[in-house]
């Protein structure tokens, strides 16, 4: 049989445990600052249509006739074997929204499609701002145009070519 140790002996040899008492706790406080910031809805308005004007191809075999028009609404004819033609314009939009607050762009290339054979088509690379900081809040907002560029050759086939733009903007 084993010796019995006392129950008030246990208590001695630990007292601080046995009573529940360790060392005293000691309470820390850290205060941290609150920030909200609070954005009005963005209002994206369509302007103005983006308009590379008439382009008249050139004879022979050639390649790589490149057609542009700036953000600023620069339009570059890059090549002796096409002629330009008639009044090119970018095109313009209108966003609204939170004073000084930066405003996302995101514009993806724009798939033109010939409106006399569906199968014949233009890509036009967009040249669109990243982004852009409200002047102001609400009207009038902030204007920004989107120019582009489109590539030709020889063999593209005549016609109107027509695609969709969609412009995405965000905080």
């Amino acid at each position: 049989m084993k010796p019995r140790v006392p129950t008030f002996a246990l208590l001695i040899a630990v007292p601080g445990i046995a009573l529940g008492m360790g060392a005293p706790a000691r309470a820390a406080t850290v205060n941290a600052a609150v920030n909200a910031t609070v954005n009005k809805p963005l209002v994206l308005t369509k302007v103005q249509d983006l308009d590379l004007g008439t382009v008249t191809l050139g004879p022979g075999v050639w390649s790589n006739a490149t057609i542009s028009i700036s953000q600023a609404g620069a339009l570059t004819c890059g090549s002796s074997n096409v002629v330009c033609s008639g009044v090119p314009m970018v095109a313009k939009y209108n966003v609204q929204g939170s004073k000084q607050q930066a405003v996302r762009i995101s514009v993806p290339n724009v798939t033109l499609v010939n409106q006399n054979d569906s199968t014949q088509t233009l890509t036009l690379a967009v040249d669109a701002p990243s982004t852009i900081t409200l002047a102001n809040s609400g009207f009038p907002g902030s204007n920004f145009s989107v120019g582009g560029s489109i590539t030709l050759n020889s063999s593209t086939v005549a016609g109107t070519y027509v695609g969709t733009m969609n412009v995405t903007v965000d905080y």
